[in-house]
């Protein structure tokens, strides 16, 4: 990916070292460091900070695809991981504040691990659809579908393609920490993600279909500085999940919820694509989506989600978090982007150019 442009003193002086080479100024490292700790308390709110969520979102890649000209000895050096974690924990503390409103039923006290005992998947399920039936926040997809104009089709593609263009590898980080039914239930649904053995059928690739056939450029990381802190926070939250052992209750609730909510809003996105004249070509995102979300929604929600509360009762709680989490980034993602509509604005930060 390329390297963004700065957003503030933190993310520049991470540039800076990554410029260099691991051990070249031990010095700037905990210079940087420091900076960051001295400037976090005086941050009211991580998720709409640029310089904190663009930090986030390039040292996550490190862990991914990289990023261009950056050597790959970066990705473990303990000085970054030292400066990710003093960033995520203001993270997550505000992304738990945020998930507040989206609790789950009364008779469970999701703060207490003793209360998933006795919970079996179906359970568990009919909790999480529970939760997502009381998604009610801005109709985003009504919008696309009736009323968006191709300028904001195009722009609601580049909020999208932050996350969608390498879609589904921040929860396949949790394979390798579950087990059993969990397991193989995150498999299944990751398998059809990555287009079961065909690289035209997966799904980041047919999102970079999508794009192209709007005029955007579909290379991964291209739009970074084109969008909004909330636009980062959204895919910096999936990564957190994914990159840390302890919140592995918090992928499975993650994705139930992201699975649960996606197959009728990806229906309505594509009514809008055709509405405006647009083909298969590039409604075939949206159109896959529609019949393969209803089926992973199950399988996330009594297969993964359900099969890991079953298996481990006490990581019902962050599956209620990851579950309230996404919910809440969503919601307040949506709102930026619908904000800036109805005042007759653009959602991102800069004027996008055409693809290359």
């Amino acid at each position: 990916m390329p390297i963004p442009h700065v957003r503030g003193p933190i993310s520049a002086g991470l540039f800076r070292l990554l410029a260099g080479s691991p051990g070249d100024d031990p010095a700037a490292q905990a210079a940087l460091q420091d900076l960051a700790a001295a400037r976090l308390p005086d941050i009211e709110d991580v998720i709409e900070d640029g310089d904190v969520q663009l930090t986030l979102f390039c040292l996550y890649e490190l862990h991914y695809g990289g990023l261009d000209g950056v050597t790959d000895r970066w990705e473990w050096n303990p000085g970054l991981i030292a400066l990710r974690q003093l960033l995520e924990e203001p993270f997550e503390r505000t992304l738990r504040d945020a998930a507040l409103p989206y609790e789950g039923p009364a008779q469970l006290d999701s703060a207490q691990p003793d209360s998933a005992a006795g919970l079996d998947s179906d359970a568990v399920a009919d909790i999480l659809f529970g939760l997502a039936a009381q998604d009610g926040g801005p109709g985003m997809s009504r919008h696309v579908a009736k009323k968006a104009t191709l300028k904001q089709l195009r722009e609601f593609l580049i909020h999208k393609s932050i996350y969608q263009l390498k879609e589904a590898d921040p929860h396949t980080w949790a394979i390798p920490r579950l087990h059993g039914r969990a397991k193989a239930a995150l498999v299944e649904i990751q398998a059809d993600e990555y287009g079961g053995g065909r690289p035209d059928r997966m799904h980041s690739t047919l999102f970079a279909r999508t794009m192209r056939g709007l005029g955007l450029d579909d290379r991964y990381g291209a739009y970074a500085d084109a969008v909004p802190p909330v636009s980062l926070a959204s895919v910096n939250v999936m990564s957190l999940f994914g990159l840390n052992r302890r919140l592995r209750g918090a992928v499975a609730g993650h994705l139930a919820i992201y699975e649960m909510t996606s197959s009728r809003p990806n229906q309505l996105y594509g009514n809008g694509f055709r509405r405006l004249g647009f083909g298969a070509d590039v409604t075939a995102y949206f159109d896959e989506h529609v019949e393969a979300d209803a089926v992973h929604e199950q399988i996330a929600g009594r297969d993964l989600a359900g099969g890991l509360v079953e298996s481990e009762p006490e990581l019902f709680p962050d599956v209620l978090f990851g579950a309230t989490a996404v919910m809440a980034i969503d919601d307040r993602l949506t709102l930026h982007i619908m904000g800036a509509w109805d005042d007759g604005e653009s959602s991102l930060r800069a004027a996008v150019p055409a693809a290359v």
